[in-house]
């Protein structure tokens, strides 16, 4: 692919979303796939910062099918309560983005069913809003999942004997772990679809190093990693561009099931759009179906 922009999304209209997240990528997903047709739900915990995303989007596109839906990814029962929600609401999905994230709080904060927040969050929740999911998504037309990564991956593990840092709570470890254990979900559910006749697509996508309230949210903005968002502002790249790898992974016609993109320059740190170098460790099946088997016992959810 030649630097697709979003000039490339072909016309969303029919065609509807569920993106997880009120600001930074989310936001921007919401704006582009809004611009070109789409009926778009966005969905945080936030319903103030909702109320300004969708007010934003309708500032620019004032004939956007837009709303704010409001769940907690760090809550079972929130997640369990927005897709029941949406399924009285509507009989098929086109389109979800797992793209809401917490990074490297500080201290160890758990989730309340009692996930170390990253991994409940980042992990646990999409997965289990994915499960809930997944019946209006089978309904929908050329339905696909993308679930969003980061280049953090590439130094995670997954500690099966300590997934919930409980022993020892390092953040960007425990970030790591939690954004490798979203690739090997959006491999695996991809491998389910097609040995289940699912007819879902999943992709995975990460953003690069992008200019968004990530560093500033979880560790602060005036920790060293807030502190290097606001004064190295230049070495990220806006989150507009950054939300690229997304946006194709969700509409465009080239964008393959079971793959994984991201940035093309720099190490995958910014750029447009192109097939992202897959970690080793997001490779292992093994550990996938056992991360698939766990998160279903935490979750208590089953995909059909």
């Amino acid at each position: 692919m030649t630097q697709w922009t979003t000039s490339d999304i072909p016309s969303q209209k029919g065609r509807s979303a569920v993106i997880t997240g009120t600001g930074g990528l989310g936001l921007e997903d919401a704006l582009e796939l809004a611009r070109t047709g789409g009926e778009i739900i966005i969905a945080g915990r936030n319903p103030q910062k909702g109320a300004d995303a969708v007010a934003r989007i309708r500032s620019e596109v004032p004939s956007a099918n837009v709303r704010f839906e409001q769940v907690d990814l760090a809550s079972l029962e929130s997640v369990a309560d927005f897709a029941a929600r949406l399924k009285g609401q509507r009989g098929s999905l086109d389109l979800l983005i797992n793209n809401a994230a917490v990074m490297t709080p500080p201290r160890r904060q758990t989730t309340s069913d009692g996930f170390e927040l990253q991994f409940g969050t980042n992990h646990l929740g999409h997965f289990a809003l994915t499960a809930h999911l997944m019946p209006l998504l089978r309904n929908g037309t050329n339905a696909r999942v993308v679930t969003l990564s980061s280049v953090a991956a590439r130094d995670g593990a997954i500690d099966f004997d300590d997934l919930h840092a409980t022993r020892s709570y390092q953040p960007m470890r425990a970030y790591g772990q939690s954004k490798l254990a979203c690739l090997l979900f959006a491999f695996e559910l991809q491998r389910r679809s097609e040995a289940n006749r699912w007819g879902v697509s999943s992709i995975a996508a990460h953003p690069g190093i992008s200019r968004t309230d990530l560093l500033h949210n979880a560790p602060g903005r005036w920790s060293a990693a807030g502190m290097t968002r606001t004064l190295m502002w230049f070495m990220f790249q806006p989150a507009s561009q950054g939300a690229l790898p997304t946006l194709f992974a969700a509409t465009s016609p080239e964008a393959r099931a079971g793959a994984y993109y991201g940035p093309d320059k720099m190490n995958e740190m910014r750029g447009f759009p192109a097939l992202a170098k897959v970690p080793p460790r997001a490779e292992d099946r093994t550990a996938a179906e056992r991360l698939w088997r766990v998160s279903e016992a935490l979750t208590r959810v089953t995909f059909q």
